[in-house]
């Protein structure tokens, strides 16, 4: 089910700028939303999610670009290397150069704006990024926005390989993780919901837990924002316990919440969650 929203909140404080940003490995698409301010309130770099996700959630990345740029804030919305209108093909994509493309566009936006803190904001696997480029200059940014951050790479990995699973299934076909792990480990790219997967970034990725990632940002605000179908907002089970560690163990702000809304990011029809934008907002007004 898509939602509407009022024509007030899809005006645009200026028109989006695109442009190409030189990358180690080829140009990366660049989506920035500039506020109507000569200097802004602050800057965020917004990391997509893996895959398919990336282009179910970038109706919502642009409106809440805009809705952050009425308020006074830079938004750049990246296209790491192999997806979206990047160079490069995803099974040439790698975890290492990745997390190289958000670290020159972080580095892009504080050379634009300097003195303006850059923020990092990253969806789902996104957030692991944003989580990882934070972990290795834990001075760097001074805060991060999680949207339904991904807590374990291996398991997402697992998630992911599913769908093919699935899709052999469907054809009268029979697939396993197992074997699809071995192939892997065989050095064979794997395709998965049309999507070439290099073993080297799965392994990558399956290495990832955003809890030791987060462990050495002590200074480092976090915002973490989850969707549920539920009728009563609660954060997931596994959500919970590890911000229940983090809260014990750090000093600085952690907020989280959840918010009543559609998976946007796991539907097929562009969907839009508004109280996820009216939550984004309320933590940067």
């Amino acid at each position: 089910m898509t939602s509407l929203l009022s024509r007030s909140e899809l005006d645009r404080p200026a028109a989006p700028q695109p442009f190409y940003l030189a990358g180690s490995a080829g140009p990366l698409f660049c989506l920035l939303q500039a506020p109507a301010e000569a200097t802004p309130r602050g800057a965020l770099l917004y990391l997509p999610p893996f895959a398919e996700e990336a282009n179910r959630s970038r109706r919502m990345a642009v409106l809440q670009a805009r809705r952050l740029a009425a308020r006074g804030y830079a938004v750049l919305l990246l296209d790491p290397f192999g997806t979206g209108d990047s160079a490069g093909s995803f099974h040439e994509a790698r975890w290492e150069q990745w997390r190289s493309d958000a670290d020159r566009a972080a580095a892009w936006l504080a050379d634009r704006w300097p003195g303006t803190g850059v923020a990092l904001w990253g969806l789902r696997l996104g957030a692991l990024l944003a989580a990882a480029l934070a972990a290795q200059a834990p001075d760097r940014f001074s805060r991060l926005l999680f949207w339904q951050p991904v807590l374990r790479g291996d398991q997402f990995v697992a998630q992911f390989l599913r769908l093919r699973i699935a899709a052999a299934m469907a054809a009268g076909e029979k697939e396993t993780g197992q074997a699809l792990r071995a192939q892997l480990a065989a050095g064979e790219v794997l395709e998965v919901a049309g999507y070439e997967l290099a073993p080297e970034l799965v392994a990558a990725i399956e290495a990832l837990r955003l809890e030791e990632l987060l462990a050495s940002l002590k200074g480092c605000e976090i915002d973490w924002l989850e969707v549920t179908t539920a009728a009563e907002p609660a954060l997931a089970p596994a959500s919970q316990r590890l911000l229940e560690e983090m809260t014990r163990a750090r000093e600085p702000r952690l907020s989280a919440r959840a918010v009543a809304g559609e998976p946007f990011w796991a539907i097929q029809e562009i969907t839009l969650a508004p109280s996820l934008l009216d939550a984004t907002d309320a933590l940067f007004s």
